[in-house]
């Protein structure tokens, strides 16, 4: 999707925009992720959705579900499946940190985005709390006139 480097050499591949949006988001943990190499491939040329996408808890692992990666272009038929389940890795007391909080009624694990770091695909989850219908009008007003005093300010100098 993006291009952007951030410090330290980050190169942001995918952001999930909706999810500050739908969530109140709480903490964030950075995962690796178990890929295969069109997966990497892809990545690396800025392809992923992370629209509707979540992690879930199965036999003491976090796996990752519903992440588009594209089949990679010029890929052979050992490309990947676009939406498979990938495997998260953390280490165990973070796994069991976030197994605890996440099992809060309400909780919800979300990506929010993928990027390389020293070459090595992360995903950063969020943990958050869905926002009601108010929630998310009281948040929109809020960035608006935010806007608004910018606009002020900058019409002010």
């Amino acid at each position: 999707m993006s291009d952007k480097k951030e410090d330290g050499g980050i190169k942001i591949v995918a952001e999930n925009r909706k999810a500050r949006h739908n969530y109140f988001i709480e903490d964030r943990f950075e995962a690796g992720m178990v890929l295969k190499g069109t997966e990497v491939k892809s990545l690396r040329e800025g392809k992923a959705n992370l629209m509707d996408s979540y992690a879930i808890f199965k036999n003491g692992e976090l796996f990752l579900l519903n992440v588009h990666i594209p089949p990679y272009a010029t890929g052979n038929r050992e490309n990947h499946d676009p939406l498979r389940t990938r495997k998260l890795l953390l280490h165990r007391s973070e796994l069991s940190k976030i197994w605890g909080r996440a099992e809060i009624k309400g909780n919800s694990l979300i990506p929010l985005k993928i990027y390389f770091k020293k070459g090595l695909a992360k995903v950063e989850i969020g943990l958050g709390k869905g926002k009601k219908l108010h929630d998310k009008r009281e948040s929109t007003k809020e960035r608006e006139a935010d806007r608004q005093m910018q606009r002020l300010k900058r019409t002010m100098r």
